[in-house]
């Protein structure tokens, strides 16, 4: 019996909303420089998937190229919230399904709305899979479109990481 794809979830989410998706085996790496060039991209096309806590249950998902942080002011003005936090591991798991270093909108079980960095338009990204040791690459443009997200400056740049 062949063992259970770790990644299962995120390819029939993916399916169900007519999102073409490569998922591939990935070494882990020490820095997100060496992950970049073991996939032969740039640090810009990893594309770091944030679940956001607001309120109560309220969960987002932020969508930051690698070579960005997120900007709590911008993401807060853009949602209309005074706060926002990154929740503990284990509430992320529990809204997500995936655990931190894994998370995706695709195939969530929390389908709370995604904001990307408009950075990430028309380009080509990598992302978490759902499973540790797993990458996923699809078009920045059809994610968008199929999560319905919503586009916008969220991101600051990190000093010292190039694009």
């Amino acid at each position: 019996m062949a063992p259970e794809d770790p990644t299962a979830r995120v390819r029939a989410a993916a399916a169900e909303r007519g999102l073409e998706i490569d998922v591939r085996e990935s070494p882990r790496a020490a820095s997100l420089e060496e992950a970049a060039a073991l996939r032969g991209i740039t640090p810009a096309d990893i594309v770091k998937t944030l679940v956001v806590k607001g309120k109560g249950d309220e969960y987002y998902f932020a969508l930051v190229p690698g070579d960005r942080a997120i900007s709590w002011p911008k993401l807060r003005a853009l949602i209309g919230v005074n706060r926002l936090r990154l929740p503990e591991p284990e509430l992320a798991l529990a809204a997500t399904g995936y655990e931190r270093g894994t998370i995706v909108p695709i195939g969530s079980t929390n389908d709370g709305p995604v904001y990307a960095d408009e950075r990430m338009v028309g380009r080509r990204v990598s992302m978490g899979a759902g499973a540790h040791g797993w990458t996923m690459y699809v078009e920045a443009d059809a994610l968008i479109a199929a999560y319905n997200a919503t586009v916008a400056d969220i991101t600051d740049p990190i000093e010292g990481i190039r694009g």
